[in-house]
């Protein structure tokens, strides 16, 4: 009877299915693999769109002569050819990173195994296995996060990288884009900004220490840690040696301690401007992606003067800033501080402080606008305002003067009864208006400098008098590119009148003659200056701020605190800091005179035309050739019988009296008797309507004169009664 063949057994039916699934499902998922690297490789850019994209967005900022400030986010150096960059370069990048970058095709089944074996024997990723194309498709593509679905899509852009591109491309990319620390992108900008010099130029020493900044470039960095990166740099030279690349006797004679490192770049007062001007671009463009070139309106020379005058001239202890605007409002220098690295604190854009007798700007300029001169008198003596009594450092009064010693000498009661005549509010409204954005208070005391401001912005409102009035608003850029092409134009506004050019004149007049022989006379330069001190209570705070050929500029010195520092008063510290700093400012530019002449608005220059023209005409007149004639059977004589004839009187003394303390009042006299007529040219103007007046130019020799002297003061008084 024959034998029945035995029945396979059950396991190893089971057996010969799973490896049948196991294989379809590989060819599946190779098929699948296929199919989305070449996918993949449809949709990669070109090797030249490649190029041209940078990781992130490069802002690159410009002074006004073009140099560049500040480098901010990426840093691209220039562009290496493959055949430009040094062997020495490749070499050892690929014998640190990938050395059978020539063998595999994107992925390195090796290395991945490796990894796995490191991850199982300490229980945590440790060695990641990426080639340099894994490492580029990381950087281009994708980002740094441990896990495996970020893995997979790595190893599909790999592939995909390796069917498109050669290994040269490969390498040309990726020494040219991976980030190696300290903001650089590529080997050219890393050479340049630790050794000073482009890529093209490096040794092997500087070689290693550029190869071996990828693996950590925070920790590597020859500028965060000079020694680790040394020590990274032997490293890499033994590897070379040790895969042939260079010998042993190249690597011992390398020698990366002997590298010179280029000089870290200071982080001087140049950051205060860049760090108060790049947030605005924000608000002026919408582009995030392509690299910026922001050409900027700092003038180097004009910053380092400012920095020197404020470091020289700002009392131990004490911090200064300083801003200086140009005609337009474009900042030419700015200052935060005497030392950025230790204190970012912006003090010329962020502090509020007191600005003291300064703030009489604003109660001179409304009672200027109210229909004062700077010859009016207003009497210094105490007062008193809702129980409020502000008195003058000196103690002393000196009864009636004019605005111009007032403000000269920074008479405090004069500045109280200006601010109560004109009102509170008044000085309030014309600060807001000349561009004070912090908040002003009411209060009686206000005249004198207690509402906290900002230093741009009482440079901004004195910029706004030396422009004859119209607003002039502080700006940091002048123009954005991108790629060539500009996306941002400043453009100035030259349209908004703040106050009328007379009371603009008529306030410049009393600036100057504040530094000419008031407070601040220690701000002279040599050329024509105005200006006006400011100190307050107890020596806390000291300003100055003047103009002069186009430049405007403001000082503030004091303690981040608050505390007194002795002998702080604004015609002092930094009265010298702004003639320091504007003797070497302008000093390539002319010399500009103060236009002070003043056109006085008509209602002010002289009363209505029915005051001249309006009254009889004595009943003279005059036959057809113009020869007067009897009237009422009482004949005219001539000149000699009647002596002196009537003068036409001056149009101010003519002002009808009323409260508008503008103009001093004469004291009522009896009427006394018309005196004769007498026949001149006067007379025939009058009779034949001509007014010389207003068809003459005006004779300086018959108005008022404008007595510029001033007074004899008290003793100096730039702050308020505590």
């Amino acid at each position: 009877m024959a034998r029945r063949p035995a029945p396979r057994s059950l396991w190893r039916r089971r057996l010969s299915i799973t490896i049948k699934v196991l294989i379809a499902l590989a060819v599946l998922a190779f098929g699948a693999l296929l199919t989305a690297v070449y996918i993949a490789r449809a949709q990669l850019p070109s090797f030249e769109e490649l190029k041209s994209s940078p990781n992130g967005q490069m802002i690159r900022v410009h002074a006004v002569d073009g140099t560049v400030l500040v480098s901010i986010g990426p840093s691209y150096g220039e562009w290496l050819p493959f055949d430009r960059i040094p062997r020495i370069m490749r070499e050892a990048t690929i014998a640190v990173e990938d050395k059978r970058f020539y063998s595999h095709i994107g992925v390195d089944p090796i290395g991945v195994a490796r990894s796995l074996k490191v991850r199982l024997d300490r229980g945590r990723w440790v060695q990641g296995g990426s080639t340099i194309t894994q490492q580029l498709a990381r950087n281009v593509f994708l980002n740094n996060q441990k896990k495996f679905g970020r893995k997979f899509r790595e190893w599909i852009l790999a592939l995909a990288m390796e069917r498109k591109f050669s290994k040269e491309q490969v390498l040309e990319l990726y020494l040219n884009k991976v980030y190696y620390g300290g903001g650089a992108y590529g080997i050219d900008a890393a050479s340049r900004k630790f050794f000073g010099h482009g890529a093209n130029r490096l040794s092997l020493s500087e070689a290693a220490i550029i190869a071996g900044l990828v693996k950590a470039p925070s920790n590597y960095s020859p500028t965060a840690d000079a020694q680790a990166a040394v020590d990274r740099a032997q490293v890499v030279l033994r590897v070379m040696a040790a895969n042939g690349v260079i010998s042993a006797s190249e690597a011992a004679d390398a020698d990366p301690n002997a590298v010179k490192l280029a000089p870290e770049p200071k982080q001087n007062s140049v950051r205060y401007f860049t760090d108060w001007a790049l947030p605005q671009l924000e608000m002026l463009i919408d582009e995030t992606e392509r690299p910026l070139e922001v050409w900027t309106t700092l003038d180097l020379n004009m910053q380092r003067a400012a920095d020197a005058a404020v470091r020289a001239n700002a009392p131990a202890g004490a911090q200064g800033a300083l801003v200086s605007l140009d005609r337009d409002g474009a900042v030419r220098a700015m200052v935060g501080g005497k030392d950025y690295v230790s204190s970012i604190y912006n003090r010329a854009t962020q502090a509020q402080r007191q600005p003291g007798s300064a703030f009489k700007l604003f109660v001179y300029l409304s009672a200027l606008e109210a229909g004062m001169t700077p010859e009016s008198t207003v009497v210094d003596e105490p007062i008193t305002i809702n129980g409020w009594s502000p008195r003058n450092s000196s103690r002393r009064y000196s009864g009636q003067v004019t605005l111009r010693t007032a403000f000269a000498y920074s008479l405090n009661t004069v500045a109280a009864r200006l601010g109560q005549q004109v009102g509170f509010t008044t000085v309030a409204d014309m600060a807001r208006r000349f561009g004070i954005t912090s908040p002003i208070n009411t209060q009686p005391s206000m005249v004198l400098g207690t509402s906290d401001v900002r230093l741009i912005d009482m440079t901004r409102a004195f910029a706004s008098v030396a422009n004859k009035g119209v607003a002039v608003t502080p700006y940091g850029i002048t123009k954005v590119t991108a790629n060539n092409e500009v996306i941002y134009q400043q453009e100035v506004d030259r349209s908004r009148v703040l106050v009328a050019p007379y009371v603009a004149a008529q306030m410049t007049d009393l600036l100057q003659t504040a530094v000419s022989t008031g407070t601040g006379r220690a701000a002279q330069i040599g050329r024509p200056v105005a200006g006006k001190t400011g100190t307050t209570s107890s020596s806390k705070d000291g300003w100055f701020l003047g103009f002069s050929s186009g430049l405007t500029t403001g000082v503030w010195m004091g303690r981040d605190d608050a505390k007194p520092v002795g002998g702080l008063q604004g015609g002092a510290a930094p009265a010298r800091a702004f003639s320091q700093f504007m003797t070497k400012a302008v000093a390539s530019r002319p010399v500009e005179q103060f236009d002070t002449e003043v056109t006085l608005p008509e209602w002010q220059l002289e009363p209505d035309e029915e005051s001249y023209f309006g009254e009889p005409d004595n009943s003279v007149f005059v036959d057809e050739n113009g020869v007067p004639i009897a009237v009422d059977g009482v004949p005219v004589q001539d000149d000699d019988t009647y002596g002196r004839g009537i003068e036409r009187p001056s149009p101010r003394a003519e002002r009808p009296a009323s409260d508008d303390y503008s103009y001093e009042q004469p004291a009522p006299a009896a009427p006394a008797p018309p005196p004769p007529q007498r026949l001149d040219q006067d007379w025939i103007d009058r009779v034949t309507g001509r007014d010389p007046y207003r068809e003459q130019p005006r004779d300086p020799s018959r108005e008022p004169r404008r007595d510029r002297r001033i007074q004899p003061p008290p003793p100096a008084d730039d702050r308020p009664y505590q």
